[in-house]
């Protein structure tokens, strides 16, 4: 028995030595090595590499929830809105010998329903009069941002340069500058915290969902045929700001060329217009306050480019305004007269915000515009009927205040509040609840000044 035990042995390690000599003669094959995924700081959290890159990548974005109410000018629209809103946010850097490389995209989808459908100037809760229920969900998709940074080029789709407060703070929009749109500026630096850029900027890829492009039209008399023509080069946009320990302060300016061709009887022509804007604003930091509280300090001035100060589409509030397009109290570039003489419209806005904090997780938002327009022409949808037309030339204050419950980083719950009052500078016959301007012998009113009240309750996740 040992004898064998012995034999089984030697031929277990004979055979374990030849298999090691053999072994040994063939090409050894190690295991890839694992590339983990590495966090990059040089761009601050959130950043990491992408593997087999020396390119950092965030991935981040937004879930919103809101409920509105308003006044209700109209009885066939509901006093209320739902939106649900998503976004994407992708921003991509690379260290190069000429600076970081920046590639960012924004991209957002909504579901809205009720007064978000029939709002107006942005500010849900505020129906107009004639605006018919919204019996299907309006869906968006919107390529928000979409634009390259290569040292001091930024090419794409971006913030205007021309903007300063863009709506930071409050759930509600106020009046002022806030455009994303297509455009190639250069930014220098100059140190100590100063810059300065200038951007050619197409407003006309400026798109509001809803109300089309951002771009106002001439406004002429019936008999005169008036219109835009092709620019012969996009809008030119100029600024300087400084961004330092105590806040920032921006100067900006822009210069917008339209061709407007102008028909009427014995006349036929053609011009071109030149339209500008002028801004100044300063965010000062106040952390004797409490620690990030900031206030904004903002004034601008356009001359046939009310684009740049938030104006568009119609003017007004409360029964001033309305559903049915031929009634509107439309906003117009420039105005055209009965002999083809073309005046531009001028006007000038004001603006301050405040964000403060209560606690580190309560704090209040809170915004002021007011705003004038001198619009030096007369619109179709302000006639009354032994009332010589003026232009009506709109006073406007918008006001909100928010109060924000932050339990975890990222969380967001507040509600707001808004009013918003417009004065006419003449009366115009009231919209009733089916948008129509009643003439006063068929027992309609007049209506020179009103105003609108809206809430809104927003529950919002940034990641």
């Amino acid at each position: 028995m040992k004898l064998v035990k012995s034999l089984l042995l030697g031929s277990a390690a004979g055979i374990a030595a030849v298999a090691g000599a053999h072994a040994a003669d063939l090409p050894s094959r190690k295991a890839a090595p694992v590339e983990y995924v590495r966090v990059c700081s040089a761009y601050g959290a959130g950043f990491f590499y992408i593997p087999g890159t020396d390119t950092c990548l965030r991935v981040g974005g937004r879930v919103r929830a809101e409920y509105s109410v308003g006044d209700r000018f109209g009885e066939g629209a509901d006093a209320y809105g739902t939106r649900a809103r998503g976004r994407l946010n992708i921003d991509a850097r690379t260290a190069t010998a000429y600076g970081t490389l920046r590639t960012f995209f924004r991209y957002e989808l909504s579901n809205n329903s009720g007064n978000y459908v029939g709002g107006v100037n942005f500010n849900p809760g505020i129906n107009l009069p004639g605006q018919a229920r919204n019996t299907s969900p309006a869906t968006t998709d919107i390529l928000d941002l979409a634009f390259i940074q290569f040292g001091p080029i930024t090419a794409g789709r971006a913030q205007s340069f021309f903007d300063f407060y863009a709506n930071d703070y409050t759930f509600t929009v106020v009046r002022t500058a806030d455009a994303r749109l297509n455009l190639l500026a250069y930014t220098a630096t100059f140190g100590s915290g100063f810059s300065g850029t200038i951007s050619l900027e197409d407003r006309a890829s400026t798109v509001v969902p809803g109300l089309g492009l951002r771009e106002n039209p001439v406004i002429s008399p019936a008999g005169v045929g008036s219109r835009i023509l092709g620019q012969d080069f996009p809008d030119l946009v100029a600024s300087l700001r400084v961004d330092q320990g105590w806040g920032s302060a921006q100067l900006s300016g822009a210069l917008s060329q339209r061709n407007i061709s102008n028909t009427g009887p014995g006349f036929t022509s053609s011009n071109d217009e030149l339209g500008f804007a002028v801004q100044a604003g300063v965010k000062i930091n106040l952390p004797m306050l409490a620690a990030g509280d900031v206030l904004f300090l903002q004034a601008a001035y356009a001359d046939g480019a009310l684009g740049y100060l938030g104006w568009f589409s119609q003017f007004g509030s409360g029964r001033q305004l309305t559903a049915t397009p031929a009634t509107q109290l439309t906003i117009g570039d420039f105005g055209v007269d009965g002999f083809g003489n073309v005046r531009s419209a001028t006007g000038f806005s004001l603006l301050a915000a405040l964000r403060h904090f209560w606690t580190p997780q309560l704090r209040s938002e809170f915004a002021v515009s007011y705003s004038e327009l001198q619009l030096d022409y007369v619109v179709a949808g302000q006639t009354v009927p032994g009332i010589v037309a003026r232009p009506l030339d709109p006073k406007e204050a918008i006001v909100a205040a928010s109060l924000i419950w932050s339990p975890v980083s990222g969380l967001d719950i507040g509600v707001e509040v808004l009013y918003s009052r417009t004065e006419l500078r003449q009366p115009v016959l009231a919209a009733n609840n089916a948008g129509t301007r009643v003439p006063l012998a068929a027992g309609g009113r007049l209506v020179k000044s009103d105003d609108a009240f809206a809430g809104r309750l927003r529950i919002q996740r940034d990641f």
